[in-house]
C-alpha cells in the first residue's frame, strides 16, 4: 500500500460504533461483556464489540414488538420514506461501508459492490409495500370471501460474514415494507457495517424499536433469538450445520417460519464448443471473488477432455493474476481470508488436497492469505469435493460425456449454484432442467445473479427464496376472511 493510499485511509477514518442498537439507542450489553474484533490483514486489534446475551436478545425483541402495531398501522409509502431515506445514506456513506468490511474481513475495497446494491434494495423496497395483495371470491353462495397478507409481527435476522451488508438489506428491507418489525444479529467476523448501518438507520429517523441491531456470538445471542418465543419468522444466511441448528431451535420452540440461504458446493461444467476464453475468465473470476468466501463459488470445474488443456492454462494465467495485499489498497483484487479460524480451515484442506490430488497452482502465502489455487484429478469423493472449503481453492476434473458431465455436477448435498457453458442451445435447455441447483447459469455463473429472479437452493443450500420479487411474500402471512352475506 502507498503512503498516499495510506494517509488517505487513516485520514477517512471515523469513529467505530461497537454498541448494541435497541429500542433507538446505543448501548452496551446487559453484562458488559465484549469480545475483539481482529483486522485480517494486520492480524492486530482493531475494536471490542459488545457481545448481546439472552437478556438483550429479550430487550430487542420486546423493543420489536413493541413497536410493531404502529410500525403496521403506517401506510406503505409512509413506511416507504424511511426506507428510501436509508438508501440514500448509504450511498452517500459507500466509502466508509467499505473500509468497515475491509478492516473486518479483508474484502478488498476494489471489489465493493455492496453499498450499491443495498441501496438499490432498500429503494426498490421503499416502492412495493402497496403489493401485500390478497385475493377475493364470491365462488361460495351467500358469502363473500376475501384473503389478507399481513406481516408476522417480530421478524429475526441473522447475517454472515462474507457480504454483511447486502444480505443485511436483502433480509431488512423486504421485512420493514411488510410491515414487520426487526431483530437482526450480525456476525462476529464482521459486525462493523452493521453497526454503522444502525447510525444511519437512527439518521434516517426510523422509529424506535422498529430495528434493533445485535452483535455477538451464535451462543448466546443466535440461539437466543432462533428460540424466541415472540420471534415469528427468522431469516438465516450462513453454513449448512448452523442452518440445522437454527431449524432444531425453531422447531424446538414456537415453529416460526424459517427461511435460509446456507451453502454450496456449485460446479461448472465447461464443453468443447464452448467459448473457452470467456468460460476460463469468468469461472476464475467466481472462484477468485472474495478471496473465495463466496457461498455460491464454482469451487468445482468439469472440463471436457478434448479443451482441457486449453481451458487450464487460460484459467491459470487469469487466475494467477489476481493481486494480493492490503484490501485497503484500492490495487488489491485478493485479500486475506476472514479471520485466523477461516484461515485454518482452509489450509486443512489444502493438505487434504495434497494428499489426494495433484496441485498445479497456489497454496499457502502465509499470513492468512491463500493463493489462488488449483487442484486437478482430485477423486469424487474426496472431502475436497464434497464439502464447503470457502477459499479461493478449485477443484478441476474432466468428463468425456454429457450425462456423466451431470452425474458428477449433481453428486454434492448441495444446490446453490450450478453453470454449464456451451453454444449448443438444446443442450444448455437439458442441462438446466436437470442440473439439481436453485440456480443455473447458462455460458454464465456466480456472481451473477438478477434482481428479478428468485434466489435459493436445493438440497442442504436452503429453504425458501429471496429476491426483490420473492421478498415481500417471504414476511407475510395469509388470512382468509369468510363473510356470510345471506340474511
Amino acid at each position: 500500500m502507498s503512503s498516499t493510499t495510506a494517509d488517505q485511509a487513516t485520514a477517512s477514518q471515523k469513529p467505530l460504533e461497537t454498541r448494541l442498537f435497541i429500542n433507538g439507542k446505543f448501548q452496551s450489553a446487559t453484562d458488559g461483556k465484549t469480545f475483539k474484533l481482529i483486522n485480517p490483514y494486520t492480524r492486530e486489534p482493531i475494536a471490542d464489540i459488545h457481545e448481546a446475551n439472552e437478556q438483550d436478545v429479550d430487550k430487542a425483541v420486546a423493543a420489536a414488538k413493541a413497536a410493531f402495531p404502529a410500525w403496521r398501522d403506517l401506510t406503505p409509502d409512509a413506511r416507504g420514506v424511511y426506507l428510501r431515506k436509508l438508501s440514500n445514506l448509504i450511498r452517500e456513506n459507500t466509502p466508509e461501508l467499505a473500509r468497515l468490511e475491509s478492516i473486518s474481513m479483508g474484502k478488498p475495497v476494489s471489489i465493493f459492490f455492496d453499498a450499491a446494491l443495498a441501496a438499490d434494495n432498500f429503494g426498490y423496497f421503499a416502492e412495493t409495500g402497496w403489493q401485500a395483495q390478497g385475493t377475493s371470491s364470491v365462488n361460495t353462495p351467500g358469502h363473500l370471501n376475501i384473503s389478507l397478507k399481513q406481516p408476522y409481527g417480530v421478524v429475526g435476522a441473522i447475517i454472515p460474514w462474507n457480504a454483511p451488508l447486502i444480505i443485511f438489506a436483502f433480509k431488512t428491507a423486504p421485512a420493514l415494507a411488510a410491515g414487520n418489525t426487526v431483530v437482526l444479529k450480525s456476525s462476529e467476523k464482521a459486525p462493523l457495517t452493521s453497526a454503522f448501518m444502525a447510525k444511519l438507520i437512527a439518521e434516517a429517523g426510523f422509529p424506535p424499536g422498529v430495528i434493533n441491531i445485535l452483535s455477538g456470538l451464535g451462543t448466546p445471542a443466535g440461539s437466543a433469538l432462533a428460540s424466541h418465543m415472540d420471534v415469528r419468522c427468522l431469516s438465516f444466511t450462513g453454513s449448512s450445520a448452523t442452518g440445522r441448528k437454527i431449524q432444531i431451535a425453531a422447531a424446538k420452540s414456537n415453529m416460526k417460519v424459517v427461511h435460509m440461504e446456507l451453502g454450496g458446493k456449485s460446479p461448472a461444467i465447461i464443453f468443447e464448443d464452448a467459448d473457452i476464453e470467456k468460460a476460463a475468465e469468468k469461472t476464475q473470476f467466481s472462484i477468485q471473488l472474495g478471496s473465495g468466501q463466496t457461498c455460491v463459488a464454482n469451487s468445482r470445474i468439469y472440463v471436457q477432455e478434448s479443451v482441457a488443456d486449453k481451458f487450464l492454462a487460460v484459467f491459470k494465467e487469469k487466475f494467477g493474476a489476481a493481486r494480493i495485499g492490503n484490501p485497503l489498497d484500492p490495487t488489491t483484487t485478493h485479500g486475506p481470508q476472514a479471520d485466523n479460524i477461516q484461515y485454518e480451515r482452509v489450509k486443512s484442506y489444502l493438505e487434504i488436497g495434497e494428499k489426494e490430488a495433484k496441485l498445479t497452482m497456489g497454496g499457502d502465502a502465509g499470513n492468512g492469505f491463500i493463493k489462488p489455487t488449483v487442484f486437478e484429478n482430485v477423486p469424487e469423493d474426496s472431502r475436497l469435493m464434497k464439502e464447503e472449503v470457502f477459499g479461493p481453492v478449485v477443484a478441476i476434473n474432466t468428463f468425456k460425456t454429457e450425462e456423466e458431465a451431470i452425474e458428477r455436477a449433481n453428486n454434492s448435498e448441495f444446490g446453490l449454484y450450478a453453470s454449464v457453458f456451451t453454444k449448443d442451445i438444446d443442450r444448455a435447455v437439458r442441462l438446466s432442467k436437470l442440473l439439481e441447483a436453485g440456480t443455473v447459469g447458462v455460458n454464465c455463473t456466480s456472481p451473477t445473479i438478477v434482481k428479478d429472479m428468485p434466489f435459493g437452493g436445493y438440497k442442504q443450500s436452503g429453504i425458501g427464496r429471496e429476491g426483490i420479487l420473492e421478498g415481500l411474500d417471504n414476511f407475510l402471512q395469509t388470512k382468509a376472511v369468510l363473510i356470510s352475506t345471506s340474511s
